[in-house]
């Protein structure tokens, strides 16, 4: 595990007094990710960075109940959990190992904040009810939009994390965004003078 990314100094400063909690579980995920097929050989050396921290510091701006659709690694559901205990958070995945892999975090960081989920986002049967949906890295905005706005409660919010194309994205996103009464829609950039690459999330209320 030579290869392991250091922790960066700006991590116990997001996560606070949840900071063993994040690093029990980057240990966990560096260690295994890669066997389980849940990160790629070239990730290890950025796990802090890249994917803890990128994820984390988007925490500030959840609560109440918050599904993540396509959990697969916990990223950003289980960061964001560690970090926001005082949120619900249900993750969303269909793969079973993935699933499996959640549900021993889940365990193993003592997280009674956390229901793995094991569904597509499609097959959810419960309705609008969350106050919040996010993903990380799971497609295009104009695919994301139809999986994750009709979980939510009328006046609740998209916080979906992409990437450098966000901008692009909310513009060919436009026909989804108008189907869906997904309104006010917004780049934010979060982390700029805390991370190396701050984080992009793009922001959006959902009117039933």
């Amino acid at each position: 595990m030579s290869d392991v990314e250091a922790e960066p100094a700006v991590a116990a400063e997001i996560f606070g007094n949840r900071i063993d909690l994040a690093r029990e579980f980057t240990r966990a995920l560096a260690e295994h990710g890669e066997e389980r097929g849940l990160i790629g050989p070239l990730e290890p050396p950025r796990l802090w960075s890249r994917h803890i921290l990128n994820s984390a510091v988007a925490a500030p701006l959840f609560s109440g109940r918050v599904g993540d659709v396509g959990s697969g690694a916990g990223l950003p559901g289980l960061v964001l959990a560690i970090a926001r205990p005082d949120v619900e958070w249900i993750l969303i995945e269909p793969m079973e190992r993935r699933v499996t892999w959640l549900n021993e975090q889940v365990a193993a960081l003592r997280l009674d904040n956390v229901e793995v989920l094991r569904a597509r986002a499609e097959d959810w049967s419960r309705g609008p009810v969350l106050d919040a949906a996010t993903a990380r890295a799971v497609s295009a905005l104009r695919t994301l939009v139809p999986l994750t706005a009709p979980l939510v409660r009328d006046g609740g919010e998209l916080i979906l994390l992409k990437g450098a194309n966000a901008s692009t994205e909310i513009e060919t996103a436009d026909k989804q965004l108008r189907k869906y009464r997904v309104n006010d829609v917004r780049l934010e950039v979060l982390g700029q003078g805390l991370l190396d690459e701050p984080t992009r999330v793009v922001r959006a209320t959902v009117r039933g």
